[in-house]
């Protein structure tokens, strides 16, 4: 068992979620998530120079960022160029406040949305639907790669706000 995790981990290059596992062995999803678990605490105690970690809902193995900075020649893709303060700001929006319209998301900036083409190009947001209101707006929400690239297991693991005042921009800086 601990060979087709590692295996099914490694081939599949993205977060693979227990009940897909299960599925793939044809077992108990609750055998698979036991025996998942084992081998999380297996790779971490081996020091392999790799470990599982738990995004997106599912497990991947990753390079430890003790290790990346030496790696990073070979480590692929290359990261994507740093958001915009505008383009973070609009993401922390729709993360903490989807789904929501592009017009609630620039009465909340007080000025333009933009950016919000640029974050659908990226994948970090995408169309979840349309708004009952008036024209039926489209109604914007975070994507799968939103929580990878931010290292979130689940939209539950988004920082609390701070208050009321707080600036979007600051969430996600520091």
């Amino acid at each position: 068992m601990r060979a087709l995790i590692g295996a099914a981990l490694l081939a599949a290059g993205r977060p693979v979620r227990a009940a897909e596992l299960a599925k793939l062995f044809e077992l108990p999803e609750a055998q698979v998530a036991a025996a998942l678990q084992s081998f999380i605490g297996e790779v971490q105690q081996a020091d392999l120079g790799f470990q599982v970690e738990a995004v997106a809902g599912g497990y991947r193995l990753v390079v430890p960022p003790a290790l990346a900075q030496q790696l990073a020649p070979l480590l692929a893709p290359p990261p994507l160029p740093s958001l915009s303060g505008a383009a973070l700001e609009v993401l922390a929006i729709i993360a903490y406040r989807q789904p929501v319209m592009r017009a609630e998301i620039e009465a909340m900036r007080g000025g333009s949305a933009g950016t919000v083409v640029t974050l659908q190009e990226r994948e970090l947001i995408k169309v979840v639907g349309r708004s009952e209101a008036l024209g039926q707006p489209l109604l914007y929400g975070t994507t799968e790669r939103f929580l990878l690239e931010f290292g979130l297991r689940s939209l539950a693991d988004l920082p609390p706000l701070l208050s009321e005042g707080t600036e979007f921009s600051q969430l996600l800086r520091g």
